[in-house]
């Protein structure tokens, strides 16, 4: 039995739309969105994709009205759409140090903290390549642009060494992975924007 989700995806993308506008930030939810579904279906919980993938699609819906009160401002919106508490932990728990206290416990929460930043830095580094995709990239790559502090500053590469630290996994299987994830969802974000 998966954990308890509580919300459709309409109800979802609905709250999502009402709080933020801008491009960039609906771009980078539906990309989180479809690589916590990868992530879910890689790492073995299937049967919880529908939250994970909800997590990521939910994550900042407080940042672009609220930037000063990202992740504090996120339970009264979820509210609105009576989320499950498990949905509300995971979307508060990607701030975790940052502008949040909820520390991300079960590995859902763990990738969501790490992919997020790492998405920023890896739709910035395939901006760069000849053919704007990520479908080419190699970890090789974008290790070079990880390294470049210039590249991409607003991404934290602290955090992306942390969360990839939480896992348990060397940032280059934080990296391979989540340049697969995008790749299997880069059409189908575009088509969405």
């Amino acid at each position: 039995m998966g954990k308890n989700l509580n919300v459709t995806r309409e109800e979802a993308l609905d709250l999502l739309k009402k709080y933020n506008k801008e491009t960039f930030h609906l771009q980078h939810a539906y990309t989180v969105e479809a690589v916590m579904r990868w992530y879910a279906n890689e790492l073995g919980y299937a049967e919880d994709a529908d939250l994970w993938a909800m997590a990521g699609l939910l994550h900042d819906v407080d940042f672009e009205n609220w930037p000063e009160e990202h992740c504090q401002k996120a339970p009264e919106l979820l509210a609105e759409i009576n989320a499950s508490d498990d949905l509300v932990h995971a979307v508060c728990s990607h701030g975790y140090g940052i502008c949040s206290d909820v520390e991300p416990v079960d590995e859902m929460e763990k990738v969501l903290f790490a992919a997020d930043e790492l998405t920023g830095l890896i739709g910035a580094a395939a901006l760069m390549r000849p053919s704007k995709s990520c479908k080419d990239m190699e970890v090789s790559s974008l290790k070079k642009k990880y390294k470049d502090k210039k590249f991409a500053a607003g991404c934290s590469r602290d955090i992306i060494a942390r969360g990839a630290e939480q896992l348990g996994w060397p940032l280059e299987e934080l990296m391979e992975k989540t340049i697969l994830a995008m790749r299997s969802c880069e059409d189908d974000v575009a088509a969405m924007i």
